[in-house]
Formats: C-alpha cells, structure tokens, sequence
C-alpha cells in the first residue's frame, strides 16, 4: 500500500469547493429561469465566476489523482514483477509526488488568503 491519500480524502478537507463543484455541475438556477433584471443578471455572472473556478478545482484535482492512480499501478506492477520500464516507473511517482506537494501548497495560500480577508475589518 502506498502512502498517497486518495483525492475523495482531499475533498473532505475543502467543504468549500464540493459547494462550488456542485454550483457548476448544477448549472445557474437564474439561468434556468431566465431572468432578465440586472440584479438577477449581476448574481448570474457571480454564480458562473464561481462555476468556472469550480470547475477549475475538480479538473485539477481528477488530473492529479489520475496521477497518483497511474503511479499506484506501476507500483503493483513492479511488485509482481511485471514492470517493464523501471526509469519510467521512477519518473512518474515523482511527478505525482510533486504535483500532490503542489496541490497542498496552493491549497494552503488560498486558506491563508480567506483567512487574512475575514480578519478585515468591514
């Protein structure tokens, strides 16, 4: 087994990103409904803002978990001994090892960035 948490586990940690993956995935409730007020219209773009940088976040995270995925198999692989390219094998456990470090780290700027703007004072 190896020492890679699964992205369903990553997702627990962000409440606020599945909310904004379903907002994308569900489409805009305005837009279904077609309104036509600026102020409906205004709330649409802020809802569709959030739809893309949602989608953003699940593309990302399924392209690094297909990742980790890919290098768990060349793990078993070279377990049984069915490896046929070890160099290979090497290169892509550390890119996905890179690419989870990177991950963690973006995620830790964007919690400290919300942090810093909910201590503003209004």
């Amino acid at each position: 087994m190896s020492a890679f948490l699964p992205v369903e586990a990553l997702s627990a940690l962000s409440p606020q990103a599945q909310s904004m993956v379903a907002i994308a995935q569900a489409g805009s409730p305005m837009q279904a409904a077609g309104a036509t007020d600026p102020a409906h219209l205004a709330n649409a773009a802020d809802v569709s803002a959030t739809g893309s940088f949602g989608n953003m976040v699940s593309e990302g995270l399924s392209q690094i978990n297909s990742k980790m995925v890919d290098s768990e198999v060349g793990l078993q692989k070279l377990a049984i001994g069915d490896a046929q390219n070890l160099h290979q094998l090497m290169i892509n456990l550390e890119e996905s090892r890179l690419s989870f470090q990177v991950m963690m780290q973006v995620r830790s700027r964007l919690l400290e960035a919300y942090q810093d703007i909910m201590k503003m004072p209004i």
